[in-house]
C-alpha cells in the first residue's frame, strides 16, 4: 500500500508588510487630522478679532486703535495684520510707561501736538503750579483737565468769574488752532439732585455743553471743531474713597484730537459714487 507524501506548507516570512502598511497609513491619517486642526481660516479670525476691537471701544474700554475699518465684511483685515498694528501701540505705550513724561508728550503724539503742549503750560502755568488744571498726554491726543475747584461752584455748570482771564487764555491758544476739541464733563459718585440737575449724568453734560457755548459766543470758535459728552462718574482718574479723589474726578476735560489723515479708501469710493450719481 503507497502511502502519500505529505505536502510541505510553505512559510511566508512577508507577514510584517500587511502590519507594517496598516500602521503607516494610519499615521499618514494622524498627521492630515493635524495638518488640517492647524491650519485655521485667517481672514475669519481677522474679522472676529475687529469685530470684538470695534465693539469694545464704542464702550469706551479701550482706547482707539489705528487698525482700518474694512469696507464690507469681503475685506477683512488679516488676523495677522491686526497683530502686528496692536504690538505696535503696545510699544509706544510701554515707552510712555517706562519713561514718564516730563512736560513732553510721548512719541506717538505729532509735533503739532508737542507746540501746542508748549504753548499751554506757558499760558496756564499759575493755574498748573496751583493744580487746578492738568495736562495729560494720551494717544489720541492732549487733555487739559480744568478741575472744578477753580472754575465751578459745586452743583453748577456756569464757569466761575474768577475763571474768566484763565479761560481767555486758554482760548487765545486753542482758538489759532484747527484741531478738533472734544469737551468731557465728568463727575465723582457723590449723587446729585438739585432744581435744576436730577444726575450726574445731567450736570456733566451740561458743563460741557455751556463750555462749548461759551468757546462759540464769547471766542468765535468754528461749531465744527466741537463736540460735547457728559460721562458722570463712570471714568475717575482717581479714587471717591476719600474727599482728595473726588475733588480730582470732579472736572471738565478739553481734549485737544490728534488729526488724522484722511482714508484714501473712503474718498475714493466717495467720489466713484459720486461719479454714479446722475
Amino acid at each position: 500500500m503507497s502511502r502519500r507524501r505529505k505536502s510541505v506548507e510553505h512559510v511566508s516570512h512577508e507577514r510584517w508588510l500587511i502590519s507594517y502598511a496598516d500602521f503607516i497609513t494610519l499615521l499618514f491619517a494622524f498627521f492630515v487630522v493635524l495638518y488640517a486642526s492647524s491650519q485655521v481660516d485667517k481672514r475669519k479670525i481677522g474679522k472676529l478679532a475687529l469685530s470684538i476691537q470695534v465693539a469694545f471701544q464704542e464702550l469706551g474700554v479701550f482706547e482707539t486703535s489705528n487698525t482700518l475699518i474694512p469696507l464690507n465684511d469681503s475685506e477683512a483685515v488679516p488676523f495677522s495684520k491686526i497683530q502686528v498694528i496692536e504690538n505696535t501701540e503696545r510699544t509706544s505705550d510701554m515707552t510712555r510707561f517706562v519713561q514718564p513724561m516730563k512736560g513732553e508728550l510721548s512719541p506717538s503724539v505729532s509735533v503739532p501736538m508737542k507746540n501746542v503742549q508748549v504753548e499751554l503750560e506757558k499760558a496756564l502755568a499759575p493755574e498748573i503750579r496751583n493744580k487746578v488744571v492738568e495736562l495729560k498726554a494720551r494717544r489720541e491726543g492732549l487733555i487739559v483737565s480744568l478741575r472744578e475747584i477753580g472754575f465751578y461752584e459745586i452743583g453748577s455748570a456756569a464757569l466761575r468769574p474768577t475763571s474768566k482771564d484763565a479761560i481767555d487764555r486758554l482760548a487765545a491758544v486753542l482758538a489759532s488752532r484747527t484741531e478738533a476739541l472734544r469737551i468731557e464733563g465728568h463727575t465723582d459718585n457723590v449723587p446729585i439732585h438739585n432744581g435744576r440737575f436730577a444726575s450726574n449724568w445731567e450736570l456733566s453734560t451740561a458743563r460741557a455743553s455751556e463750555l462749548i457755548k461759551t468757546f462759540i459766543e464769547r471766542y468765535g470758535f468754528e461749531p465744527q471743531r466741537l463736540s460735547a459728552a457728559g460721562f458722570a462718574e463712570y471714568h475717575p482718574v482717581s479714587s471717591n474713597e476719600n474727599a482728595e479723589g473726588r475733588a480730582r474726578n470732579r472736572r471738565v476735560d478739553i481734549v485737544i484730537l490728534n488729526p488724522y489723515p484722511a482714508n484714501p479708501q473712503a474718498n475714493s469710493g466717495g467720489s466713484s459714487e459720486a461719479q454714479k450719481a446722475p
